[in-house]
């Protein structure tokens, strides 16, 4: 088995689509391609699936992406010496409101301190999963019932009720909860909300419906602070905007982050180093996260 036929193999696993992954190796896809029909030939399996969205493993890629992975964390080891200054790239994912609001902000006090370790940050609408291997580690929003995954929580954390202030000089106060069903609500679009942690109008009252819904808590953040009704937004993001008000400050909904690796990868030096990194600024932005 060629090593780099193996190296590619291991990068479309990650990138899940061949054309993303040809371009990080700098070959040509046609080329990627070909080396990955070379070494299902020789493993006499198939090794990845092809489906509307990109490259799955199947379950004999499964196994021998595991193996791959042992092997680059072996010959990490023996180019770093020691195997302690945590050296190549760590795939990190998270929601699009902490990782893009929170943690892209703070990425470059990591990198500066561990100048070996790349980082892609993968901010979205839904998770990459760590015991599948698409990332080395997740912050979710809720613990992981199975796989072979090591858990713990981050933090908690607070959202609220927030409008801009311009918003209530010509709309109707908002005194009760009872008050929101008069003006227009701010959420997400039910049948693409990818946790039922982001549930939260009803939670506030029990058929709340949002008028305006979008998949992206940015977006949705974008629209309060425009004027265009209230919404429910994380107290890390809201809070540091002048232009938005609390709405019904009794009204406080409790979440947590959950962080997640893989059994197999949590003591690779740039995983433990993450952790460790993400745990305590985490901590140190407690009340932060929290709300006032």
């Amino acid at each position: 088995m060629d090593w780099d036929d193996l190296r590619i193999f291991a990068t479309v696993a990650r990138a899940r689509q061949i054309g993303r992954a040809a371009a990080q190796l700098g070959i040509d896809p046609t080329t990627a391609g070909r080396r990955l029909r070379r070494l299902e030939k020789a493993v006499g399996q198939t090794l990845l699936e092809q489906r509307r969205d990109g490259q799955r493993l199947t379950e004999a890629g499964e196994a021998l992406f595991a193996r791959a992975e042992a092997v680059a964390r072996m010959l990490d080891g023996v180019d770093e010496g020691d195997g302690e200054t945590g050296r190549g790239l760590l795939r990190v994912s998270a929601s699009e409101g902490f990782g893009g609001w929170f943690v892209a902000p703070r990425l470059g006090d990591f990198t500066a301190a561990n100048p070996g370790v790349r980082v892609d940050l993968v901010a979205t609408s839904g998770f990459l999963s760590p015991s599948r291997r698409e990332t080395d580690v997740a912050i979710m929003l809720a613990r992981p019932r199975r796989g072979p995954v090591v858990t713990r929580k981050l933090i908690d954390y607070g959202l609220g009720l927030y409008a801009a202030r311009a918003y209530f000089a010509d709309a109707p106060p908002a005194d009760t909860v009872t008050d929101l069903r008069r003006h227009p609500l701010i959420g997400y679009i039910p049948d693409l909300m990818y946790a039922p942690e982001l549930d939260y109008l009803d939670e506030v009252e029990p058929g709340l419906e949002p008028a305006l819904r979008s998949s992206s808590i940015i977006a949705q953040y974008r629209l309060a602070e425009a004027g265009a009704g209230i919404a429910v937004l994380p107290c890390f993001i809201a809070d540091g905007d002048p232009a938005l008000m609390r709405v019904l400050p009794q009204v406080a909904i409790r979440r947590a982050f959950w962080l997640v690796v893989h059994q197999d990868t949590r003591a690779v030096p740039r995983v433990r180093r993450f952790v460790e990194w993400l745990t305590a600024l985490a901590e140190a932005e407690r009340g932060r996260l929290a709300g006032r």
